[in-house]
C-alpha cells in the first residue's frame, strides 16, 4: 500500500521535486531553499508520518520511494536530502523517464561499501544506540546529532511535539542498509545525477564517491562546508551549486 505525501509548491517553472530526510518535515528541511521559487516550481513532500501528518508505525524507504514514483506524473527535477536522498535514488530508477535530473545530499548508500570498518562500525554504533536509546527519543537524538556533525547541546529539553514525533519515527525506521542500490538501472537513465557531501564525515564523504563512482560519467559530485550533514541549509553556497547543475543537466 502506498501511504499519502502532503505536497507543497511554490512558484512557477520548470518542476523541483524535495523529498526530505529523517526528524524533520519538507518545509523545515527545505525552508533555505525558497528562493528558488523566483525561477522553478518548488514541490516539497511531506512523508507520511511526519507533521503536520499523523504519527505511523514504521517509516520504510521501499512505499516512500514508490509514492515518491507516483507523484511524478510529469517529468521533473529530483532532489533528495539523506534517508530522502535513498528515496529518490529508488524512485528514480523506478520512473527514469520522468527524471530530468536528480541531486542527492548524503544519501545513506551503506550497501555500496558494506565491509569497510567505518562502515561496519557505524551501522554497530546506530544499533547499539537503539537498544541503549530506543525508549528515549531525546537521547537517541543526542546520539544522532553528534553523529552527523551537528552540535549536541542544541537538542532542545524536552523534545517539542513535532521534533519528538520526527525522532520516534526515526528509531522506527527501516534501516538504510538494507536497501539495495540500483545503479545498474540509474547509471542507464538519461539524466545526470549530482552527489553532494559536507565534508563532516568520511564515512559519509566514502558513500558519496562510491555512489558517484558507481554512477560513472552521468554523475557529477560536489562539497560544500559549513552545515555538516545538512548541506541544504548552507542557502546561498546549496542553491547557487544546485542551479548551475540543474541548469546544466538540461543543455
Amino acid at each position: 500500500m502506498i501511504s499519502p505525501v502532503l505536497v507543497e509548491v511554490h512558484g512557477d517553472g520548470p518542476r523541483l521535486v524535495f523529498v526530505h530526510g529523517a526528524i524533520t518535515n519538507g518545509p523545515t528541511a527545505w525552508a533555505k531553499q525558497l528562493p528558488l521559487a523566483e525561477r522553478w516550481q518548488l514541490v516539497v513532500l511531506t512523508r507520511p508520518g511526519f507533521v503536520p501528518g499523523p504519527p505511523i508505525e514504521r517509516c520504510d524507504f521501499a512505499p516512500d520511494a514508490a509514492a515518491v514514483a507516483q507523484l511524478l506524473d510529469e517529468p521533473a527535477h529530483l532532489v533528495g536530502h539523506s534517508y530522502g536522498g535513498l528515496i529518490a535514488l529508488l524512485a528514480a530508477a523506478q520512473r527514469p523517464d520522468a527524471v530530468r535530473s536528480l541531486t542527492v545530499v548524503e544519501p545513506p548508500v551503506f550497501s555500496l561499501v558494506r565491509g569497510n570498518p567505518l562502515v561496519e562500525d557505524a551501522i554497530t554504533q546506530h544499533l547499539d544506540a537503539m537498544r541503549e536509546h530506543g525508549d528515549d527519543p531525546r537521547a537517541f537524538m543526542v546520539f544522532f546529532t553528534e553523529r552527523l556533525g551537528a552540535d549536541p547541546a542544541n537538542v532542545p529539553d524536552p523534545l517539542p511535539d513535532a521534533l519528538r514525533q520526527g525522532v520516534e519515527l526515526l528509531i522506527r525506521e527501516r534501516y538504510p542498509w538494507e536497501a539495495e542500490i540500483p545503479v545498474d538501472a540509474l547509471a542507464a537513465g538519461r539524466f545526470r545525477t549530482l552527489v553532494v557531501s559536507g565534508n563532516h564525515s568520511p564515512l559519509h564523504e566514502m558513500m558519496c564517491d562510491a555512489l558517484a563512482d558507481s554512477l560513472g560519467a552521468r554523475a557529477e559530485r560536489a562539497v560544500i562546508e559549513g552545515r555538516g550533514h545538512n548541506v541544504q541549509r548552507t542557502g546561498v553556497a546549496f542553491n547557487d551549486r544546485l542551479e548551475r547543475f540543474l541548469n546544466s543537466a538540461v543543455n
